[in-house]
């Protein structure tokens, strides 16, 4: 009899669809969801580094702590909404509210 064993990789967007990633997140048990200014602290430390921290180096790094799972909770959001990437382990902003003004300020012809 044959035993199958299944790994989904949450931090790793190249190897799990974004679809199959929500699934998972739906399905699992977070006890604690962190509140807007928590989110945003987080964002203005990854802004605001000046070089690209590993996940630990960031949690360490924030000027408030909190709990590790709502970190990540935290960075699965900023996955999700395209506002980072996790490479090589490094967190990376990806995000360019510059560049979406450009593209919403123009026109866009629709063929």
């Amino acid at each position: 009899m044959q035993k199958f064993k299944y790994h989904i990789d949450l931090y790793n967007t190249e190897k799990v669809d974004i679809m199959r990633r929500k699934q998972v997140l739906r399905q699992r048990k977070v006890l604690h969801y962190p509140r807007l200014d928590t989110v945003l602290m987080v964002e203005d430390t990854i802004k605001k580094m000046k070089e690209y921290p590993t996940r630990r180096q960031l949690w360490l790094s924030l000027p408030k702590k909190m709990m590790y799972q709502t970190f990540k909770v935290i960075l699965e959001y900023l996955i999700d909404s395209t506002k980072i990437i996790i490479k090589d382990g490094k967190v990376i902003w990806i995000w360019n509210p510059e560049l979406v003004k450009k593209y919403l300020e123009s026109e866009l012809v629709v063929k």
